[in-house]
């Protein structure tokens, strides 16, 4: 893996990155001393990609929701609870 001073990196920066995204991770250092390791980002594919609302009509949420357990919490800290 290949080593690259900040000012370098910043020169170069565009072709770095396109070969990062082609998954050559490289590394960026500063005065010798490496800093980060630039890598690819794994991108889920597309028929796999979680989206909200997958459960969607699978699960019923009671009428009385608000109310569960009342009595319960008015025992622990009375009526204005």
């Amino acid at each position: 893996m290949r080593t690259f001073n900040i000012h370098e990196a910043k020169t170069h920066l565009s072709r770095l990155i396109e070969k990062a995204a082609k998954g050559e991770s490289f590394i960026i250092a500063k005065a010798g001393k490496p800093l980060v390791k630039v890598t690819a980002l794994e991108a889920p594919v597309p028929g796999e990609v979680r989206r909200t609302g997958f459960l969607a009509g699978a699960l019923k949420v009671p009428a009385d929701f608000d109310k569960m357990g009342r009595a319960e919490i008015e025992a622990m800290f009375g009526e204005d609870a």
